[in-house]
């Protein structure tokens, strides 16, 4: 397939003909300073998430960076510390090669960071409804993908930071990050579209990158998605750990 899980990783490849991009969804950079205003006290590990891209473009030799929204995570202008997170890692990448982000619910201020990195390669900043690259749709899924993502051979999305809930046979349970893929059904977006779509392409939902995000508990009755055409729009949706383990019916985990 176009998208293929890093194993063990929250991240993927992404052949999309031309170029092979490194594609990591829910980034939230800053996320611990939105956590201590809550009364969780962490140490940043902005450090820790930039070196875990690099190391992860150097190993997969990717041609480029694709970050599938929420890169952020202030709804609106990013903090200081968050700010500085963000243009670290974002000049660390552009230095080796071109960075892409499609804007998730969490960069609507990102054009304001991005504008201060000058670097070797631009960042590239896309809104919401996605872009199609090659054979690949990619949108953050907050929002309805534009047509042209719809029509690709894979459609690659994130929001949702999915997660299962495993119990062991003593009744311990742990949650773990999963990816969920399918078939993309039509049925779910006829009413969007002037046309709906006419193919069945494949559907990826990525977990988030930041493993603080928290997710939507994908098999646990009552829980509801965050984004509009989930989960209607998968269809036959199995969930995989991120060491590539197949877990079988998401709802049945």
């Amino acid at each position: 397939m176009p998208v293929e899980p890093l194993p063990g990783e929250p991240a993927a490849i992404a052949d999309c003909g031309a170029e092979r991009l490194l594609v990591v969804a829910d980034f939230h950079a800053g996320l611990e300073v939105a956590l201590r205003r809550e009364g969780v006290e962490l140490r940043s590990r902005a450090t820790d998430r930039r070196e875990q891209v690099r190391s992860l473009l150097r190993a997969s030799g990717a041609d480029g960076v694709l970050f599938l929204g929420d890169l952020a995570n202030a709804i609106g202008t990013p903090g200081e510390e968050e700010t500085r997170e963000l243009r670290e890692l974002l000049t660390a990448l552009t230095r080796r090669v071109p960075v892409t982000v499609t804007k998730g619910n969490h960069d609507g201020d990102i054009e304001t960071v991005v504008e201060a990195v000058s670097e070797r390669h631009p960042v590239r900043v896309v809104d919401g409804p996605g872009l199609r690259i090659g054979s690949v749709g990619f949108a953050h899924g907050h929002t309805w993908p534009a047509r042209e993502v719809l029509d690709a051979e894979t459609v690659c999305v994130a929001h949702e930071h999915p997660v299962v809930r495993l119990e062991d046979e003593v009744g311990g349970a742990r949650m773990e990050r999963v990816w969920l893929r399918g078939r993309l059904d039509p049925e779910a977006f006829a009413d969007r579209y002037d046309e709906p779509p006419t193919v069945t392409p494949d559907l990826v939902v990525c977990p988030g990158f930041n493993d603080l995000s928290g997710g939507t508990w994908v098999n646990v009755e009552g829980q509801s998605f965050l984004s509009p055409f989930l989960p209607d729009g998968l269809a036959d949706g199995e969930a995989y750990l991120l060491d590539g383990t197949r877990l079988g019916d998401y709802r049945r985990v």
